[in-house]
């Protein structure tokens, strides 16, 4: 058994190269093999948001505060408030983040399959930010 205790571990501004806007990440669970699981607290500044990516095992997102946009390629962009929770299948093209006035944090929860969690892709555009595309 592992106990973090609050304030252990240190909160980290997300890659600008993964992330548009101010994003903060704090670590919940890093779990060491055979366990795949890792999870976070995500805080995202208004209208910061993900850059488009996939997570080879998929990906829950349990939202705690504020009002958040997600979108599924192809798909309307959606809004999500706190006490929702998105499951997003394994391979599926998304991105999720703030809404454009207000912050929004939720809970990223995924698995690594051979160590890898996520794929990178490109950045949203304002333009698709804004559903315009």
């Amino acid at each position: 058994m592992q106990h973090s205790k609050s304030g252990a571990r240190a909160t980290k501004r997300a890659s600008s190269d993964w992330f548009t806007g101010t994003v903060w990440q704090d670590p919940i669970v890093e779990a060491d093999e055979p366990a795949r699981v890792r999870a976070a607290s995500v805080s995202f500044e208004p209208g910061a948001r993900t850059n488009w990516h996939t997570h080879p095992l998929g990906q829950t997102l349990h939202v705690v505060s504020g009002l958040g946009l997600a979108q599924k390629l192809g798909e309307p962009i959606i809004e999500i408030r706190p006490g929702d929770t998105l499951w997003i299948a394994p391979g599926e093209k998304h991105w999720h983040g703030a809404g454009p006035d207000t912050g929004m944090t939720h809970i990223a929860i995924h698995e690594a399959l051979d160590g890898k969690h996520i794929d990178w892709m490109e950045p949203v555009t304002d333009a698709q930010y804004a559903g315009n595309s």
